[in-house]
């Protein structure tokens, strides 16, 4: 009988290794590395960050989903939403032939359930690196088709923790974006138990109302108005907070999922008492480590002087987000760009997504008398997209890279 369901490679690593370097290499990313990470050209000094761009789970993604279409070239085949948040790579598998799933309107307005109307047992359904809902895996594992699921090890982990927490009766308090497609995988993990509860926070800010509501027991109509479109349905914000544990979206910042988990425990310490808190709380750093790797990455460039930061990636990746985010913490000017697309050499202008903003502005002159440049990117940005950019800066200020 045919085997329907792969998460460990086809073993096809060599016959996708030649398109995968023409889609994603990038000579002077190499060039930089070899010379300790650092280019100067002309004025300009450029220093890359020690880890960036692809982590090994985008890796494990992207040439799996490679592997497949060379496996199965006669077979349709689907992808639930996107591989990674990156355009480009979204935009190679398409060219691939491989068909792009997406959640349908729900008629309040809301993100709806992915429409799967059109696969037929014959047919292929690649699973994203962030994974998808347990709803959804049980509905396309219904279908009989056959079903490659690229899930991130990191994100599996997280899954693996929330599923112990509704298990034993404590409710998943997951810092992260709730609409995100792995938080949304990572909180139906709870629905695997009849008792199993979530409730996601974005930030400190929500964390502190979940805080107020353990210990005052306040207003929890107003609370479930805030955060109930981020809770498991029928949650209770008075019973379901007696009992947490602490999870996390695996690429937010590290420091502010371990801030969120130290002032909810402090709350419930104060609740019920510092030698009861082992009964009311759980919490494990289930950030990534390639995750945590860029972050500290970025910490340690700033170390010594930065004029710009450059964050190259999807403004749809939350990593990429958090990376720009944690470079303008510390007082640098930094730009979040998708590719080297948003820079316009000969108008000497660059178009960015400003940190916790949606929408793209426009700067001008905007490398103005700066000479260091900080160049990061998150960990689904490929190396070319990188090398492409450090390319057009140095177009803009009219010099030529020297190694």
């Amino acid at each position: 009988m045919e085997s329907t369901y792969f998460r460990r490679g086809f073993g096809l690593k060599a016959e996708i290794e030649g398109q995968r370097a023409a889609d994603y290499h990038s000579g002077l990313v190499d060039s930089l590395r070899a010379a300790g990470n650092r280019l100067v050209a002309g004025h300009l000094t450029f220093r890359l960050a020690q880890e960036f761009g692809f982590c090994y789970g985008v890796d494990r993604a992207v040439d799996y989903a490679y592997e497949t279409r060379a496996k199965f070239p006669d077979r349709r085949l689907f992808l639930v939403g996107e591989i990674i948040h990156n355009p480009h790579v979204n935009a190679n598998l398409a060219r691939m032939g491989i068909i792009f799933l997406h959640r349908t309107p729900a008629a309040s307005g809301a993100t709806g359930e992915f429409d799967f109307s059109g696969i037929t047992a014959d047919d292929v359904v690649i699973l994203p690196a962030f994974g998808v809902t347990l709803h959804d895996f049980e509905r396309l594992r219904a279908m009989g088709c056959i079903v490659v699921d690229t899930t991130c090890g990191s994100v599996l982990n997280v899954w693996k923790r929330v599923e112990s927490y509704a298990r034993d009766g404590f409710t998943a308090v997951i810092h992260g974006k709730h609409y995100h497609e792995e938080t949304r995988a990572t909180a139906s993990q709870v629905s695997r138990y009849p008792q199993g509860k979530f409730v996601i926070v974005y930030d400190m800010a929500e964390a502190r109302l979940i805080c107020d509501q353990i210990e005052h027991e306040g207003d929890a109509a107003r609370l479930a108005g805030l955060l109930g479109p981020a809770a498991s349905d029928g949650f209770d914000f008075t019973g379901d907070l007696v009992r947490i544990g602490v999870a996390n979206q695996t690429t937010m910042l590290s420091g502010e999922s371990l801030a969120i988990a130290a002032e909810l425990r402090k709350s419930l310490a104060r609740r019920y008492g510092e030698e009861h808190v082992v009964e009311h709380f759980r919490a494990f750093d289930t950030i990534c480590s390639a995750t945590q790797e860029r972050q500290d990455a970025v910490v340690q460039m700033l170390e010594e002087p930065i004029d710009v930061m450059m964050v190259i990636g999807g403004y749809n990746s939350s990593n990429t987000c958090a990376l720009a985010a944690l470079a303008q913490r510390h007082g640098v000017r930094t730009y979040h760009i998708e590719d080297a697309g948003n820079i316009d050499a000969a108008g000497r202008s660059i178009r960015h997504q400003p940190v916790r903003s949606k929408e793209e502005i426009t700067d001008h002159d905007w490398l103005q008398s700066a000479t260091v440049i900080g160049i990061t990117a998150g960990a689904s940005t490929p190396n070319n997209k990188i090398g492409e950019t450090v390319a057009r800066v140095c177009e803009t200020a009219g010099v030529e890279p020297t190694f």
